[in-house]
């Protein structure tokens, strides 16, 4: 459900779809945490400036959307951990390519700038769309956009058997 709460799971369209698992205010600051290890509600809390019922619902919407798994740490009290899925691990390059949009058009004011490095070499790494036959680096003038039966799409989720 989005921020207006309007539907956009019924629409055919791959984004809005997405949109309507990670669409609402705030979430994308979750996942941006969740990839730099933070695991706890109250880890979350301290970090983002989120009413804590809005970031209950937001996580309790990332669990029920398979992005992250919800898993118990402490009996007395229950509490819970939430751990990114393989699904929610793929929107890793999402989140980095934001960051990166930002630091470029939104950060000219600040004095430090967020950027991501290879632990292997140090260089930083970058966010970007990829021919999957040549790697050819691609813009949106360079691609087209057109709906393909999914049975046959590459990237389709696999049929149940």
């Amino acid at each position: 459900m989005t921020m207006r709460g309007v539907s956009l799971a019924g629409l055919n369209c791959p984004v809005a779809r997405t949109l309507d698992s990670v669409g609402e205010r705030w979430t994308l600051l979750i996942l941006r945490d969740a990839f730099n290890g933070v695991r706890r509600f109250e880890d979350f809390a301290a970090r983002i400036p989120i009413a804590r019922n809005v970031l209950a619902g937001r996580l309790r919407t990332l669990v029920a959307n398979g992005i992250f798994v919800r898993e118990r740490y402490q009996d007395h009290p229950p509490r819970y951990s939430y751990r990114l899925t393989p699904a929610g691990m793929e929107l890793y390059p999402v989140i980095v390519a934001l960051m990166q949009w930002g630091n470029r058009h939104r950060m000219a004011d600040a004095p430090e700038l967020l950027e991501v490095r290879h632990k292997e070499c140090g260089h930083q790494a970058e966010a970007a769309v990829l021919c999957s036959g040549c790697g050819e680096r691609l813009t949106a003038r360079e691609v087209r956009a057109g709906y393909v039966p999914a049975s046959v799409a590459t990237d389709a989720p696999a049929s149940e058997a």
